[in-house]
Order: C-alpha cells, then sequence, then structure tokens
C-alpha cells in the first residue's frame, strides 16, 4: 500500500496568512507549506479532496486518472469540495465511487449535472463494512460533527491496515471496541491544538493525542511495528522541530506534505 500525504495541515494551513506567530514564522521562513489533510492511496482511492487536492496531486507530479473512489469523513469544506466530481466529469465518464456519511453524499450530488451518471454514491454510517477500490473499509465513529455525522476509516488491502482517524476528540468508546483484536501499520491521527487545550472536545490536542495513543496500544491495535503520523496540523502547535520531538516522545512524527509511506 502506497500513502501519499497529500496535505497534512488544518482547514487554515501553516502558515495562515493572517498570522505571525511562531509556528507560521517557523514555516514561512523556512519555506514549508501545510496544506488542508488529503490522503491518496495506491492512485485509486482519495481521502478527504479538500479544495485544494486537484493542486495539491499537480504539485507532486502525479494525477488522478486512476482514481476509483473517494471517501470522505465528513461534510466540512476542507474535507470536502464537491467541485472535484464536476471539474472530473468535463474530462471522463469512467466510473468513480463516492463514500462518505450522509451529508457528504447530499452535498456531492447537488454539484453534479443529471447526466453524469457514472458516479455513483454509497451512503456510510458507523459500524459498516464495505468494500471500496478493492480495500475492506470500517466505517468508524468521530467524535466531531459536520452537518451530521462525521467518520474515521480503517482501510485494509490484505497485507497493510491504515487507520485514518481526523477530525476526531477522544475516539468514542464504540471506536476503541471496534479495533479491538485488529492492528494498524499505520495510524494517521490528528493533532489540531498543541499545547492548548481550551479549544473544545472535537479535535485533538497533545495531551488527547497521546491519551489516544495510550489506548489504541492497550488494546493491541498498534505495536512497536506500527508508525504513527500526526496530521491535521494546526498553527496552534509549536514550531516544527519542538513538535517533532514532543511527538517523538509519545512514538509519533510529523511529516511534511507530499511524504510518500509504502507499507508492505
Amino acid at each position: 500500500m502506497e500513502v501519499v500525504l497529500l496535505g497534512t495541515g488544518a482547514a487554515d494551513g501553516i502558515p495562515n496568512p493572517f498570522c505571525r506567530c511562531a509556528t507560521c514564522t517557523d514555516h514561512r521562513e523556512r519555506g514549508e507549506l501545510r496544506t488542508p489533510t488529503s490522503v491518496l492511496v495506491d492512485g485509486r482511492l482519495l481521502i478527504d479532496p479538500g479544495p485544494e487536492a486537484p493542486r495539491q496531486v499537480t504539485r507532486l507530479g502525479r494525477d488522478l486518472t486512476g482514481l476509483v473512489s473517494v471517501l470522505a469523513g465528513h461534510a466540512h469544506s476542507d474535507h470536502l469540495d464537491p467541485a472535484i466530481l464536476m471539474h472530473r466529469g468535463w474530462v471522463t465518464d469512467a466510473p468513480l465511487q463516492v463514500v462518505g456519511p450522509a451529508p457528504v453524499v447530499a452535498w456531492s450530488r447537488q454539484w453534479l449535472d443529471g447526466d453524469q451518471t457514472a458516479i455513483s454514491f454509497t451512503t456510510v454510517t458507523a459500524g459498516d463494512s464495505l468494500e471500496v477500490a478493492g480495500y475492506r473499509v470500517s466505517v468508524l465513529a468521530a467524535n466531531h460533527e459536520a452537518f451530521g455525522e462525521a467518520c474515521c476509516y480503517l482501510i485494509e488491502d490484505g497485507s497493510s491496515a491504515l487507520l485514518y482517524a481526523t477530525d476526531t476528540g477522544l475516539l468514542p468508546e464504540t471506536t476503541l471496541a471496534a479495533l479491538v483484536g485488529r492492528r494498524a501499520d499505520l495510524v494517521l491521527l490528528e493533532e489540531t491544538f498543541g499545547p492548548r487545550t481550551d479549544k473544545g472536545e472535537r479535535h485533538l490536542h497533545l495531551a488527547t493525542f497521546a491519551s489516544t495513543l495510550q489506548h489504541l496500544r492497550a488494546i493491541g491495535f498498534i505495536d512497536e511495528g506500527t508508525r504513527v503520523v500526526a496530521v491535521h496540523l494546526a498553527h496552534d502547535n509549536p514550531p516544527l522541530a519542538q513538535l517533532r520531538a514532543e511527538l517523538a516522545e509519545l512514538g509519533a512524527e510529523a511529516l511534511p506534505d507530499g511524504a510518500v509511506i509504502v507499507l508492505d
């Protein structure tokens, strides 16, 4: 499984153009840009295609001609810009499956002309398990809300397993229970707020990120062979060198936009 981190930032990315905090200044001075979190798996599964997804792909010298399915966790605009479906329809009528909770499907349908029948929609809810683009996808409850249900996903290809968990606060008990007896090779876990603990419970900060990893280790879902990458990073986090040091203590890492992870 090849996992391309098209973007690793929160909605406003880093640097936020309206901000001169230490983290935005650090990224600006180093010339590093974090765009909204989005992931491309094996060139055929696009997860959370926000408004920058087409350019994220293009900047990496890639394309989406082999895309089979789109998987969106919720209907906030940084995770889903349905215009990508319309733009695709100007070029090809190859089949494409769009998968997500009810608000994702409802919003996406509004962007299609009536004759774009090549695009099919699959509405999912927490607890579902289905095949998407040749992967077994388990739909997990997120501790988030976006005009309705928000979900996380466990994606398995028979030899590797990826947990995609953003946006979410502390994982619900039902989600942890669904992961018992299973194991991930890669966890992409949001860590939005850094040391800030006063910005709500629908995203993780460093302390709740750490406790989430503790829970996942306790149930055996992650182990020493599991790679954990913090995504959906906002500028509330410390500058990158400090953030990487703090994440390393937790057994996690921060990678740049465009990073490629290959799971055997």
